[in-house]
């Protein structure tokens, strides 16, 4: 069981502050690879909350592998977020305020596989056709890091 999810017990749904990082692949083309969500059907970026003692870069490459099964040679931090911008409640009533590293992995090895009960499937989309379902949190986020108008 994760950190945050011990955490839960204690606070039940009350807001978070949640660090964490989001981690964008990008095959040949520069299209995106996004995870569609179990828990809210729609399309997101991969990534997730830091484990005690682990580092931003750590999670990202962690949370790679957790949810597709790939690993990097490297990451860029490409930029942070906080605030209240950054409020985000699940599906299911728990609340966060995310402080969110976002990184591009590259040197990607492995094939995009779902490793975890997170997603229900990975596909690559072209950031410059609209994304039915997008999650509106991925939305937000990759708008504000420039990578969709």
């Amino acid at each position: 069981m994760g950190y945050i999810m011990e955490l839960r017990k204690l606070v039940g749904s009350r807001p978070l502050i949640m660090a964490g990082s989001c981690v964008l692949v990008f095959n040949e083309q520069r299209h995106l690879l996004l995870q569609r969500r179990t828990d809210s059907l729609d399309w997101g970026t991969l990534g997730g909350s830091l484990e005690p003692g682990e580092s931003l870069e750590e999670a990202a490459a962690r949370e790679l592998y957790e949810e597709a099964g790939l690993r990097a040679g490297a990451y860029k931090l490409i930029t942070v977020f906080s605030g209240q911008d950054m409020y985000y409640k699940y599906p299911h009533g728990d609340e966060v305020y995310n402080v969110m590293a976002v990184y591009e992995a590259t040197e990607i090895q492995g094939e995009p596989t779902v490793m975890d009960d997170e997603g229900l499937e990975l596909r690559y989309l072209d950031l410059s056709i609209p994304i039915p379902e997008i999650n509106p949190f991925t939305e937000y986020v990759l708008k504000k890091a420039g990578y969709i108008n």
